[in-house]
Order: C-alpha cells, then structure tokens, then sequence
C-alpha cells in the first residue's frame, strides 16, 4: 500500500527505519505517531530533540540538511520529504 507520491522515494522499509530514529529521540512509542501528528504539539517535542533528529538522520542516511529545513520537519511527512529531498542532491 503505497502511495503514488513514494513510488520514486523513500521505500517503505526506509520511512520505518527513519521513523525509529524519530520515535527513539522523542522518546515515545511509534504507535502513537501519524505522518502527520505534529512533534511539538502532540509529543512535547523541543527545539533540541529537532536537532537531534536532523542530526541522526545525516548520520544514519549518510545526507546533509540545512537547519533551515527544520521548520519542515514538524511530523513524519516533513521528515520523509526533507530526507527524500536531500538524498536527491
């Protein structure tokens, strides 16, 4: 079950590893995140576990992403897109 917006990204194997990565830096179960719940606003996420991810997904997915992208990366479906973004580089 994909959607046609992931058939050229990120494979489903991947989102689940990213969000992981996610789930173990906010420190929360991966059941009770959605693509789209917001990590501030839903998790208690701060401005610091946002740095943390970004700089986990460098390390992990071997890409650079500008902080600027970081207003970006609010919930999964923004991390997916900056990752995909930043590997197509």
């Amino acid at each position: 079950m994909t959607s046609p917006d992931t058939s050229a990204g990120l494979t489903g194997e991947r989102r689940q590893q990213i969000k992981a990565i996610v789930c173990d830096i906010l420190e929360i179960d991966e059941d009770a995140v959605t693509e789209t719940s917001l990590f501030k606003e839903d998790h208690d996420a701060d401005s610091l576990r946002a740095i943390e991810i970004l700089a986990a997904l460098e390390r992990t997915e071997k890409i650079t992403i500008d902080q600027a992208e970081l207003a970006t990366m609010v919930n999964l479906a923004g991390v997916y897109k900056v990752v995909e973004q930043a590997a197509g580089r």
